[in-house]
């Protein structure tokens, strides 16, 4: 089995152990992709987000592993993350990660008919919502994306601004163009 794993963000920069053939290439499926996830040390990190998130090429690679579910695990791992927020689709039957967890955002029709174009018998991608109104009470938006940044304190900042550098170019999103046009200055 063939099986793509798609990116969009840290993977793409930092693989750990994540076993994958090859490098990444930027013909990954268009996605909805915007920062607007807080992670555990303060950063706003990329997630699949329809409400908020621009229309971007992802990466993908193809995984070094012939099973799903091997993928699907080591995703996980390198995630840091449990099974409920690794997406995955199986083409030919289509098996789905939304049969089984149906909060996950629903990007199968655009993966399955990529994975068909590459000729890929499946994918695997990460899952996690976006969850920053849960976590800072506000609605998300530009203005109270960049407020977020400005309130951390100076090191969480300067790393969260450096994740937002180091995210592939190709990734351009609402927030990342406001930072942008001001030099990453807040």
């Amino acid at each position: 089995m063939k099986i793509a794993i798609i990116a969009w963000g840290s993977l793409v920069w930092d693989l750990r152990t994540l076993p994958i053939k090859g490098d990444w290439d930027n013909s990954g499926p268009e996605l909805n992709i915007e920062f607007s996830r807080v992670s555990k040390d303060g950063r706003l990190t990329l997630v699949i987000d329809p409400d908020n998130g621009a229309v971007v090429n992802t990466y993908s690679a193809q995984s070094k592993r012939s099973d799903l579910g091997d993928a699907i695990a080591d995703l996980r791992d390198r995630e840091g993350t449990v099974r409920k927020r690794i997406g995955f689709i199986e083409v030919s039957n289509n098996n789905n990660s939304r049969k089984e967890f149906n909060d996950q955002i629903d990007v199968l029709e655009n993966i399955q008919a990529w994975c068909k174009k590459y000729d890929y018998d499946a994918a695997v991608w990460t899952a996690l919502p976006s969850q920053f109104k849960e976590q800072t009470s506000m609605d998300f938006s530009i203005d109270n994306a960049l407020g977020y940044l400005r309130r951390l304190p100076k090191s969480a900042k300067e790393n969260a601004l450096e994740y937002i550098q180091k995210a592939p170019k190709e990734i351009v999103t609402p927030v990342r163009s406001e930072l942008e046009r001001l030099n990453y200055k807040l």
